[in-house]
């Protein structure tokens, strides 16, 4: 009943920017929690960040500075701005949400996309 889709990934050189985008859909009551994490071959899936429904962010230390967190609530939208990228910013980036569905909307689920591949390479 809920899905959330990135967008937005692909190949870029190092120095340049990338903006992911990430949308909620179905039948979603609220979402509160909603943010990125990465995982590179051979890692731990990590946070980037996170943003509360007010536009509270929490960053990753390598990411502070670069990376830019923002959302739309009327949308259900999370988006990642991403500047300055190195080769080691390269991972599937996932998407992530804590939200409640309209059918259980006391209960409150993680839910996660499907990644979207985001390469840094000259």
């Amino acid at each position: 009943q809920v899905q959330l889709v990135e967008s937005g990934g692909g190949l870029v050189q190092p120095g340049g920017s990338l903006r992911l985008s990430c949308a909620a859909s179905g039948s979603i009551f609220s979402i509160n929690l909603m943010g990125w994490y990465r995982q590179a071959p051979g890692n731990q899936r990590d946070l980037v960040g996170t943003i509360t429904s007010s536009g509270s962010t929490n960053y990753e230390d390598s990411v502070k500075g670069r990376f830019t967190i923002s959302r739309d609530n009327a949308k259900y939208t999370v988006y990642l701005q991403m500047n300055s990228l190195k080769p080691e910013d390269t991972a599937v980036y996932y998407c992530y949400a804590r939200l409640s569905r309209r059918d259980i909307p006391w209960r409150q689920s993680d839910y996660w996309g499907q990644g979207t591949q985001v390469t840094v390479s000259s």
